[in-house]
């Protein structure tokens, strides 16, 4: 498929015309502050905040510890040609003088505590949120940004500004995003970024997996990978990122990541991959249409013009396996456990931003933090110019969700749909554009697998408190049964079983386990429901993600992974029940 072709999936009707008769949307005026200035990082020239953290002084032995080793450049010459540094000066402990690796832990906790400031009743306030800790131990804190009066979670909620959630580096190996994002945190704090404040709320958790990012691995300590744990909720790093979703309901969440830029495609296509940034909101199966609209029309198409601006190319996100004999490339997994998913179904607009670095070291690493600051503050504009817009979308989507319990079908599951690509990459020997025609599995358009009617709700037994505990963790509601009584509903017959492994795009997921999948046929039954069971209702806003749970035929669901003990400990409810019962606080 050319090029061309693809993009042509994405021409819909305005959102705003679709949305007219629902919303009665009126775009803010735009914020002249933000376009006045480049805001995607401080000039040369411009002074320090006098707020602005000196730099904290660091062990040597913790400085080692966190200091990879310098890497050799992957490529020659001519293709670094490509990436010339941008002209700008980047305050993060990282480009200090004399500094030869990244911000470490410790300085990035000197830096945030910081950061924070009581501005109230007026100016600009920052907060510290503590959210427990890494498995070795390192804390895990975010800030939060605002001119609200009342700093607790439920009046950010209530202030009518709708809040953005940026998360730096939760793959221990992708640095630039946690480097971006305290970058961010300054500008918000008593830079460039701050008049936004006006319209919007912003946290920011610059590094979600602080235990990989010590020891330069992907993964977290346990070897789990925290960006294929927002469902299941098993480590502590994803677990801080469901709290703060689920005390702010950011209506925007940004997750900054960075790609390999030789290894595979080097060993595959004879290429090195070329684009400053590559970029993919939510897809996954049951994603409110109006949120995968709004993602394209208010943030992406002002993001690629942002980047183009700054001299920055872009492209879809997408990977390969390892496999060195799999030709196939694949833009970012359809699967409901990525941040980017999960967060979809949460209702918010929900983006991934890639930046090449993965196997660079330091090699080119202001281009590609700078990358990252750009893109990460023409979001944070769009949220500002749109906060009316996103306030009402959220509440027709959250209400739209919520009232389909019942009626129609729902996906169970869902795939990308192949087709073919010109992908541009680089000629390793002379630097040169190169375009290599791939098969691709696109996630602008997904084929559904399996379906069934959707459910009024789920019955869980009394013994399935670690399934009801995150879910609650996910934000869903559950209520507890107060008496016996019938349920009409369906059951599940196991009709097979089998011992695997989570995989996705790129291959095996980083795992504590192996998983047990299971296909599954429903039965017509009538429930008899014993107090203590519960009850998790899809009349309500994250049904979707519900849905993603507790389906067991899924590899992502909590049957499959054991969070569910066996199909006899669930079933689908098919009518409203009538039995008294208790909302979980």
């Amino acid at each position: 498929m050319a090029r061309q072709m693809l993009g042509s999936r994405m021409r819909w009707w305005p959102l705003a015309w679709l949305l007219s008769g629902l919303l009665a949307c009126a775009a803010p005026a735009r914020t002249p502050a933000l376009e006045q200035a480049r805001p995607a990082a401080l000039p040369a020239s411009a002074p320090v905040a006098a707020s602005a953290p000196a730099e904290p002084e660091v062990p040597a032995s913790a400085a080692r510890a966190e200091t990879p080793p310098p890497a050799a450049a992957p490529y020659g010459p001519a293709v670094a040609a490509r990436f010339p540094d941008p002209p700008v000066t980047l305050r993060t402990p990282a480009f200090q003088p004399g500094h030869a690796g990244f911000t470490s832990n410790a300085e990035l906790q000197t830096l945030l505590h910081g950061l924070v400031h009581d501005g109230r009743p007026q100016g600009t306030s920052v907060r510290l949120l503590a959210l427990g800790a890494s498995q070795t131990g390192v804390p895990l804190e975010a800030l939060l940004f605002t001119r609200h009066a009342e700093l607790d979670p439920a009046a950010i909620v209530r202030s009518g500004r709708p809040t953005v959630l940026l998360v730096g580096q939760q793959h221990g190996d992708e640095p630039a995003g946690s480097e971006a994002l305290i970058v961010i945190a300054q500008e918000l704090a008593h830079g460039r970024l701050e008049p936004l404040l006006d319209r919007i709320n912003v946290v920011v958790l610059p590094r979600a997996n602080p235990d990989g990012a010590r020891d330069d691995k992907r993964v977290t300590a346990s070897g789990i990978d925290p960006n294929r744990d927002h469902l299941l909720l098993r480590t502590p790093e994803a677990q801080a990122q469901a709290q703060l979703a689920r005390d702010y309901r950011p209506a925007v969440v940004v997750d900054s990541h960075e790609y390999t830029v030789v290894g595979r495609y080097l060993e595959k296509f004879g290429t090195i991959q070329r684009f400053d940034a590559m970029l993919q909101y939510a897809m996954t199966a049951n994603l409110p249409e109006f949120i995968g609209k709004a993602s394209e029309e208010w943030f992406r198409r002002p993001l690629l013009a942002r980047l183009k601006d700054e001299g920055l190319t872009s492209e879809w996100y997408y990977t390969t396996s390892s496999d060195v004999n799999d030709k196939k490339v694949s833009m970012g997994g359809v699967q409901p456990d990525t941040g980017r998913n999960v967060n979809g179904l949460k209702n918010a607009v929900s983006f991934l931003i890639e930046t090449r670095g993965v196997g660079l070291g330091r090699l080119h690493l202001k281009r590609r933090v700078y990358t990252h600051v750009t893109a990460v503050s023409s979001i944070l504009q769009s949220t500002a110019e749109r906060a009316a817009d996103l306030v009402k979308l959220r509440s027709y989507v959250d209400n739209e969700v919520s009232a389909q319990a019942c009626q129609g079908d729902a996906v169970i599951e869902a795939a990308a749909t192949p087709s073919e690509y010109g992908l541009l990459m680089l000629d390793p020997q002379t630097g040169a554009d190169k375009t290599v025609n791939v098969a691709w599995d696109s996630a602008l358009e997904l084929r559904t697998l399996k379906t069934r009617a959707r459910p009024c709700g789920y019955w869980l037994g009394a013994d399935q408190s670690d399934a009801v505990t995150r879910l609650r963790g996910l934000g869903v509601i559950v209520q507890q049964l107060s008496e016996q009584g019938e349920m009409r509903g369906e059951v599940y017959r196991e009709t097979s079983r089998e011992l695997g492994v989570r995989s996705d795009v790129r291959g095996s997921i980083a795992d504590s386990g192996g998983v047990l999948r299971v296909q599954v046929q429903t039965v017509p039954a009538l429930l008899d429901v014993q107090p203590g069971g519960y009850y998790v209702p899809m009349d309500q806003p994250l049904a979707n993600l519900v849905l993603a749970a507790l389906e067991p035929d899924t590899q992502n669901s909590y049957l499959t992974s054991r969070i569910i003990s066996s199909v006899d400990g669930e079933a689908r409810v098919m009518a409203r029940p009538a039995v008294k019962m208790t909302t979980l606080p």
